[in-house]
């Protein structure tokens, strides 16, 4: 079977992305989950965290994100059964690309999809009030800029400044941030003890990384689900890419870090 991967350039070149033949042991795992791959998600692939953390291959398995159905599961497997129907990420060192028909993964890694079976078209009409002045208790970004006079990138624009996230935040507040390079300024750093609040950075590819934090990201998986079961939630929907457009889409994904694809098999 056929699976993507890319080929680290040299110094600052470009990472090449190419399909190559790839096989599964024979043998499962004790623990291990056999799925038969429908869906997969492409993510800006990070090498230099890669790097960081020891992960160093002439090829690197690209698409973490996947959705399918169970073909077998290893024998001291109890939480999943074959013709399940499963979603998960696969962890940073994982050989395989989520790209292939076929890949095992460790069921811990993995949240069973619960089947929803209502056609309602209804949404919630209204999920915002105004707070009255008190802020809000959560922020979640997806990048800010960090000065005024930011670079002329016209994505970068779009984002809020810094000191607007920290001044709509409530007493007690917590600001959740993807910027990597944050930088506060004391003025910043003082409106934050007023408030009390509290800032963390949000890495996605190390939600994995500690079997501590496994139960906590599974029950977050269960409570979208249900959510999206009950119509609080709506999915956006993502056009899926065949196989064979997966290396234009995977480039295309690398040269804009918030952009996201999705490869249908």
């Amino acid at each position: 079977m056929k699976g993507l991967f890319c080929r680290a350039g040299v110094s600052d070149a470009e990472p090449k992305f190419v399909i190559q033949e790839t096989n599964l042991p024979e043998v499962l795992g004790s623990h291990q989950v056999r799925v038969q791959v429908k869906a997969c998600g492409l993510s800006q692939l990070d090498l230099k965290l890669l790097s960081d953390v020891g992960i160093q291959r002439d090829l690197i398995p690209v698409g973490r994100e996947v959705a399918g159905v169970v073909l077998q599961v290893g024998p001291k497997v109890t939480f999943f059964q074959p013709e399940d129907e499963v979603a998960g990420i696969l962890p940073l060192d994982s050989p395989c690309s989520g790209l292939c028909e076929v890949i095992d993964i460790e069921e811990h890694y993995l949240a069973r999809v619960i089947p929803v079976y209502k056609s309602s078209s209804d949404l919630l009409s209204e999920v915002l009030e105004e707070t009255g002045g008190l802020g809000v208790d959560l922020v979640i970004d997806s990048g800010v800029r960090l000065h005024e006079a930011e670079e002329d990138d016209e994505e970068k624009k779009l984002f809020p400044h810094k000191h607007d996230i920290i001044s709509v935040l409530g007493v007690g507040g917590h600001w959740v941030t993807s910027q990597h390079d944050l930088q506060l300024d004391p003025p910043d750093c003082r409106l934050l003890y007023l408030k009390s609040a509290s800032v963390s950075f949000l890495n996605p590819e190390v939600w994995t990384a500690s079997s501590a934090q496994q139960g906590r990201y599974l029950h977050i998986l269960k409570d979208i689900v249900e959510k999206m079961s009950a119509g609080v939630l709506r999915p956006q929907a993502e056009e899926a890419v065949p196989l064979y457009e997966a290396t234009v889409a995977m480039e295309t994904v690398q040269r804009h870090q918030k952009k996201k694809a999705v490869v249908q098999l």
